[in-house]
């Protein structure tokens, strides 16, 4: 593998790893909506969801360094998959065959994006 193959599967790892951050606000949001508006609990999931954001935030200008602004966005499409994921481990959700093949689509897209990048 040549140094210009191993730069390019860092980056996509780092795309990847800031659609998790983002996700990671996702669990946060759906935990802070179990609790009343003035309570503890609300407040702590509130504050870990602007958490995750904030650091997605900042990682996402890193990732437009480093990519095609269009080739970045389409992979925020990738999200679904993770929330599928958080879904299942944390809310004890059920994902349909209409879910997992909307996702299949959505990969699919990211790919054909990926391969003219």
């Amino acid at each position: 593998m040549t140094g210009l193959q191993a730069d390019k599967i860092k980056n996509v790892v780092f795309l990847q790893f800031s659609i998790f951050v983002l996700s990671l606000g996702g669990i946060a949001a759906k935990k802070a909506s179990a609790f009343s508006l003035a309570s503890i609990g609300f407040f702590v999931y509130y504050g870990l969801e602007i958490l995750a954001i904030g650091v997605y935030a900042i990682i996402w200008q890193q990732i437009i360094k480093r990519f095609d602004l269009s080739v970045a966005y389409a992979n925020k499409g990738s999200l679904i998959i993770w929330t599928f994921m958080w879904a299942v481990l944390f809310f004890h959700e059920n994902i349909t065959v209409n879910n997992i093949l909307g996702a299949v689509l959505v990969a699919a897209g990211i790919m054909m994006v990926f391969k003219d990048a």
